[in-house]
């Protein structure tokens, strides 16, 4: 399942093309988008808008996990509650585009630049790249002055942005590769690859294909996720006595890609 973490479907169509070009023949893939039940918010920019979806990408999770996934991805570059979803994920791999998309980048380098949108992210997005523990590798980020609702309005307004940022991340901070450090930048990875020369990461992809890797080894070997230690997940019966995750149907929208 490709989660977007939105109380709106207006991206799922995106996606729903990135799917299509991109995932394995045998994989079956679920694009989905949230209820606007806490708000039709088309991005979670803001923290506020975040915790309002953290709850609903949690009982998400739940649900997936009772459908019988094998792996969910947490479509947004904030990585939005990759570690509280885990918990509650039984079996299941759950995924997120910034960490899956700096292993990527540094299997084809030793380093990387973040092309972000607005220099509000760069706080965030900063902790969760120390927290993974690749500060030591990260070259910088690089804002462009677009909102996650801008990126797909003007194609070659966003492009031009993104090559001049791509441009001084490589040539003025020695970045080796670019990371796309927002989902609704799919679609520009080709043009910039082949203007800058550097490997470049498009996050929903990178999630895409984590998530299918991920999902074979835990097929082929039983590689199934942790439940030790700061792994441990609450207890069903606790879940049941505080009566936890009632939604039994969180999606606001739901396109299956074959």
């Amino acid at each position: 399942m490709y989660l977007t973490p939105v109380g709106t479907k207006d991206l799922d169509s995106l996606f729903e093309e990135m799917v299509k070009d991109t995932k394995d023949e045998n994989t079956e893939v679920h694009v989905t988008s949230l209820k606007d039940d806490n708000g039709k918010f088309s991005h979670i920019e803001f923290r506020s808008y975040e915790a309002m979806a953290t709850a609903g990408i949690i009982n998400a999770t739940v649900c997936a996990n009772k459908e019988g996934f094998d792996a969910l991805v947490i479509g947004c570059f904030y990585d939005t509650a990759l570690h509280d979803a885990r918990e509650v994920s039984g079996d299941m791999v759950v995924v997120a585009p910034c960490h899956s998309s700096i292993e990527i980048a540094l299997s084809l380098s030793n380093n990387f630049g973040i092309i972000v949108g607005r220099r509000k992210w760069v706080n965030q997005m900063k902790s969760a790249v120390h927290e993974y523990g690749y500060g030591e590798k990260l070259t910088g980020f690089y804002d462009v002055g677009l909102g996650v609702d801008d990126f797909q309005a003007d194609h070659q307004k966003t492009t031009n942005l993104l090559i001049d940022a791509s441009k001084h991340a490589v040539e003025k901070d020695y970045a080796e590769s670019i990371i796309l450090g927002c989902t609704a930048e799919f679609g520009f990875y080709k043009t910039l690859q082949n203007e800058i020369g550097v490997p470049v990461i498009d996050p929903s992809l990178a999630a895409l294909k984590k998530a299918e890797y991920q999902a074979n080894l835990k097929r082929k070997f039983n590689l199934v996720p942790s439940r030790k230690w700061s792994c441990e997940s609450p207890t069903e019966e606790e879940i049941n006595k505080f009566g936890m995750f009632k939604d039994q149907d969180p999606f606001g929208n739901r396109i299956i890609i074959n």
